[in-house]
């Protein structure tokens, strides 16, 4: 996991080198990378979807295997980290030599930090100008707050780097140019470095010692005494409890530091039995439940990722907690409540894969046919279901209407969108009535570009699309009470609901309807309540100044009545959802945007040109700052003011600006230029 361009796939095609995987490196700038399979990755030179793999790694006469999952590092999918940290025991996060700890950086380390998931820091790039290792040391703990520990050193920077010091071993290691890099030695460590290397072997060893009692006396009575296996047994105790972070160098394009890095995660990641037994709910007792990291334990895995393969159909990737699975096996859908048979079982190796028999706990795999399953759900074994916690998504925060070029593609269209939203939980679809056009929203301009390409080239639809717009919210500031009865007489039976109810914000962080029943005396009989909330719910997804969705509100039912004959489920459903029509817009609605942090990282005599076109973009600076010689702005900024940002930046600097975007949250439009906005949005269509 890493910030663009801190060479995470790079690192991974090394190691598939190293393990005998390929026996050719594919480079990221060749566009023959094995884990960049899709054509968009191999043009653009980003990785865009997660690629899984497999490999096996010797040390200390063992082999072990490692499940891989190579990241994306833009921001704009970073669904993709978020789903593979959450099925992951272990993260090495790629920290640029040069760039050092960058804002998306810091995305990838809170996410790690959600998921409590330990990692190693390897500071890649050595070999460029401007590599400092002590700096993206200094930078790993100010700015993500972790305790880096080095246990490796460079030896030489820039285009005199040529290997690292191993601090626990005490000896350096040099890599041969023959071979790509396939042989090392051991050499002494350069004389220039013997005191630099002795500061941080000596508080390596004594912060070893105070990890562990008999140590510490072993430590006091000789300084030398503590050896190199008891300082990584409570190196690794310490990172499993996340306590600290490892850190190693090396240059990957340069082939030096990868072999060791794979030694590093076999001695201080966690295997699946180190990592805590998995907890989750029983859907028919709702009481909690676990499972242990063991074949013989019933069955659990959590779906991460939807893949449609052209040859195969629907692909679900997903991690082994407990027991086994066989080919011909059915296992519980325990979200759906479906039964699935299993078909097939594969192991990936990026787009390629190898037919299994038989998947345990700890293994990743992929398994063909499947009906119905989406991104989190859980799969049990149907006499022992479990519920695990799912995987939770950022909401899309741009939006684009497209329409087929030909009127013959409108069901082919249909298709391919439904098939792209079950494979990234961050991409909608919703359809305007008024344009008859569909909307499609996701993270950022890039996600939507590979989207339009996507449906070009893999589903055989051209598309028109208009111009990208903001996906706004709306939202309450004010609280109103309302009384609403909804009549309607037909002949026959009719319809009949009564309800009175004070709405207003919901409190921070809360979403959906936060629903207080206040009725007495059986006012309204109980099987109609929750009609009620169901009827806000409801109407929520269509706001009140722009049809934009209510994240959140609070509605009291207060009182209401109902007709013995006439009153029902959807006369009350109904009732609610014209309540929150009538109520909304007294109680001082307002629009609310995504608001975005914005980092940009220019040359000195632009500030002044940069700063003053950020202002007009309704930009709140943050911080000023200089790294490397070059100035950064950090701000918060309207995602509405950044359409067409990079082209303006770049040339505002003589292309030598850069700028990082990611969402921040969302903050209530000024009514200054709320009609402006209004009248934008409602011109967003073709």
């Amino acid at each position: 996991m890493a910030h663009i361009d801190a060479g995470k796939t790079t690192v991974t095609e090394r190691i598939l080198y190293y393990a005998g995987i390929s026996h050719k490196i594919g480079e990221v700038h060749h566009g023959n990378a094995t884990m960049d399979w899709m054509v968009q990755e191999q043009e653009r030179g980003i990785t865009i979807t997660s690629a899984a793999t497999t490999v096996f790694w010797g040390l200390n006469n063992d082999e072990y295997r490692i499940n891989i999952i190579d990241t994306p590092g833009h921001v704009d999918f970073t669904v993709e980290v978020e789903r593979s940290l959450r099925v992951l025991d272990g993260a090495v996060a790629v920290f640029c030599a040069v760039g050092g700890v960058e804002p998306q950086s810091e995305t990838v380390w809170r996410q790690a930090d959600k998921y409590k998931v330990p990692r190693l820091a390897f500071v890649n790039k050595m070999d460029r100008t401007g590599a400092d290792f002590y700096k993206v040391l200094d930078e790993i703990k100010d700015r993500l707050g972790a305790t880096a520990i080095p246990i490796q050193l460079p030896i030489g920077e820039e285009e005199d780097f040529n290997g690292v010091v191993d601090l626990i071993k005490n000896v350096g290691y040099e890599w041969e140019e023959t071979d790509m890099g396939k042989v090392y030695h051991e050499i002494p460590i350069p004389e220039d470095m013997l005191d630099i290397v002795d500061e941080y072997r000596t508080a390596l060893v004594e912060g070893t010692a105070e990890e562990d009692e008999e140590l510490f006396e072993k430590f006091m009575e000789d300084h030398n005494s503590i050896t190199a296996e008891e300082m990584m047994s409570q190196i690794r105790k310490a990172t499993l409890e996340n306590r600290i972070v490892p850190v190693l160098c090396g240059t990957a394009l340069q082939n030096k530091g990868v072999q060791l890095l794979l030694d590093a995660v076999v001695e201080y990641l966690p295997s699946p039995v180190d990592v805590d037994d998995m907890k989750g709910i029983n859907p028919y007792t709702e009481k909690e439940e676990v499972r242990k990291a063991d074949a013989k334990e019933p069955f659990s895995a959590l779906a991460f990722k939807i893949a449609n393969d052209p040859y195969a159909g629907k692909l679900a990737f997903f991690r082994v907690y407990s027991g086994a699975l066989n080919v011909g096996d059915t296992v519980l859908n325990v979200n759906t409540g479906k039964k699935e048979r299993i078909m097939k079982l594969m192991q990936m190796h990026a787009n390629k894969r190898k037919a299994l028999t038989r998947v345990e706990a700890g293994d990743i795999a992929a398994a063909v046919g499947f009906k119905k399953i989406r991104t989190g759900d859980t799969l049990a074994d149907v006499k022992s279901p479990i519920l695990l916690e799912s995987i939770s998504f950022p909401e899309p925060v741009i939006r684009l209407a497209i329409e087929p070029k030909k009127k013959d593609d409108i069901d082919k269209l249909g298709v391919a969108l439904q098939k792209l939203m079950e494979e990234d939980p961050t991409f909608s679809v919703t359809y305007d009535e008024a344009t008859g056009q569909n909307v499609i929203s996701g993270m950022g301009e890039l996600h939507l570009d590979i989207i339009v390409d996507r449906l070009h080239r893999e589903f055989n639809v051209e598309v028109n699309k208009g111009q990208p717009s903001v996906a706004y919210k709306e939202a309450i500031t004010g609280s109103v009470q309302h009384r609403e009865v909804y009549k309607k007489q037909t002949g026959g039976r009719g319809k009949y609901a009564d309800i009175i109810v004070e709405i207003s914000p919901a409190a921070e962080g809360f979403e959906g309807v936060d629903f207080v029943d206040e009725v007495k005396g059986g006012n309204i009989p109980r099987e109609f309540i929750p009609a009620v909330k169901k009827g806000f719910e409801n109407a929520m997804k269509n706001g009140v100044i722009l049809g934009f969705p209510f994240e959140s509100l609070k509605v009291r039912l207060i009182d209401g009545s109902f007709h013995p004959v006439d009153s029902d489920n959807l006369s009350f459903e109904s009732c609610a959802a014209m309540a929150f029509r009538h109520a909304a817009p007294k109680a001082k609605p307002v629009l609310l945007e995504p608001i975005m942090a914005l980092e940009v990282i220019l040359p000195d005599e632009y500030l002044g040109e940069v700063t003053g076109d950020l202002n007009r973009r309704r930009a709140i600076i943050e911080n000023v700052s200089v790294k490397n010689g070059m100035q950064v702005i950090s701000c918060k900024v309207p995602l509405a003011e950044m359409f067409g940002y990079v082209t303006r930046l770049r040339s505002l600097t003589s292309g030598r600006g850069n700028s990082s975007l990611e969402f921040s949250h969302y903050a209530p439009v000024p009514e200054d230029i709320k009609e402006d906005i209004i009248k934008k949005v409602k011109g967003y269509s073709l």
